[in-house]
């Protein structure tokens, strides 16, 4: 059985770069400003500017590792608080100093949010939060040299790749949840399609091949009432999950009619309740089409367990299927051995071979795992 495609954040590996970066930033700006204090007119203003930033380092860290948290609010609520902390640094240096090169306390820290509005807006959000970064830092210096063009440069390079990036991922996440909704959507129809073909459609062929006689109308109305409730039931319960095992060979023996015959050891054979249902109903499958096509033919079915499946064979002593008629009975609408037989098989992991030919019967093995779809 095909596992049904599960969402995921493909984009949380790059928040997590992002949030890291943050850290080492962090990191890196303590270690320049130990290494370069003696640029500093004070200790008390730098320590001041580097605890805010540590403690609003951490605060985007929770933020930007909850999907809650990855909002455009948050980046530019994150954007205001580091220009914030930027303008601060002015109490670190003396008036004129930054204009002179004096070295900056929070250093490429002040990047961490261009990278998040990247994530959230793409290239734009890149492009934008990069501007603004430099803006502010260009506005603290007093002028724009070589030095600034290149920190410029590289700052709109790597957050419009960025941006980039993150745009392709989502993408590829939309087009993996439209997948994920057509793999759901396709089973689901398979679904109805043998709930119908194996009930309903067997009693309006059951009503045309009887709707000459009037002695079983009474019949009839049973059958179109059962239907009904079946119908009913698919509609308002959706997909029946069953849990836990069920004894295979109790639910083949209750198959049995004076035109058919059982067989199977006399022990449970235990299963998956799932497996045993769909099982079941392919075997009935293969029933109807021996009372369908080959009216009077007498059919057995045979369960042959081993440690690691369960082998099924349903023969009848019929005329056997000419060669041709599967797949012209498939062009004419007919999906029952397509879907009802050989689909179930596959899903459950399985398969089913057919053996027929003009006066050789039909006979049918299917063959499933003993614990169930792989």
């Amino acid at each position: 059985m095909t596992t049904p495609l599960r969402h995921r954040d493909l984009l949380a590996p790059l928040w997590r770069v992002v949030v890291a970066f943050r850290l080492v930033a962090w990191v890196l700006a303590v270690a320049g400003w130990f290494r370069e204090r003696t640029d500093y007119p004070g200790m008390a203003a730098p320590l001041a500017v580097l605890g805010a930033m540590a403690v609003w380092t951490g605060v985007v860290t929770v933020l930007y590792s909850r999907a809650s948290g990855r909002r455009v609010r948050t980046t530019l609520l994150d954007l205001g608080v580091t220009v914030l902390l930027l303008a601060s640094t002015v109490a670190t240096q003396p008036a004129g100093a930054f204009g002179q090169g004096a070295p900056i306390v929070t250093s490429i820290w002040v990047a961490g949010p261009a990278l998040a509005m990247a994530l959230v807006r793409g290239r734009a959000g890149g492009l934008l939060g990069a501007l603004v970064v430099w803006a502010a830092v260009t506005s603290l210096r007093g002028y724009v040299g070589d030095r600034e063009v290149f920190n410029l440069t590289l700052l709109v390079l790597v957050a419009v790749l960025l941006g980039h990036a993150a745009t392709i991922t989502r993408q590829a996440e939309l087009a993996l949840r439209e997948a994920a909704a057509a793999q759901a959507a396709a089973a689901e129809r398979e679904r109805l399609g043998r709930a119908v073909h194996d009930g309903v459609l067997q009693v309006l062929v059951a009503v045309r091949r009887r709707a000459r006689s009037t002695d079983d109308l009474a019949d009839l109305g049973r059958l179109a009432a059962e239907q009904e409730v079946a119908l009913r039931g698919l509609l308002t319960t959706g997909t029946p999950a069953a849990a836990g095992t069920t004894d295979l060979a109790a639910a083949l023996r209750l198959l049995a009619t004076p035109d058919v015959e059982v067989s199977g050891p006399a022990e449970p054979v235990e299963v998956p309740a799932a497996t045993g249902t769909e099982l079941v109903a392919a075997v009935r499958e293969a029933l109807a089409n021996t009372a369908e096509h080959a009216p009077g033919a007498r059919a057995w079915v045979s369960l042959e367990p081993a440690d690691d499946e369960v082998v099924v064979v349903v023969r009848d002593d019929g005329p056997g299927i000419p060669a041709g008629r599967l797949p012209a009975a498939e062009h004419e609408g007919h999906h029952g051995v397509r879907s009802s037989i050989c689909g179930r098989l596959a899903d459950l992991g399985g398969a089913a071979v057919l053996r027929t030919g003009p006066g050789q019967g039909t006979e049918w093995e299917l063959t499933l795992p003993r614990e169930g779809p792989r």
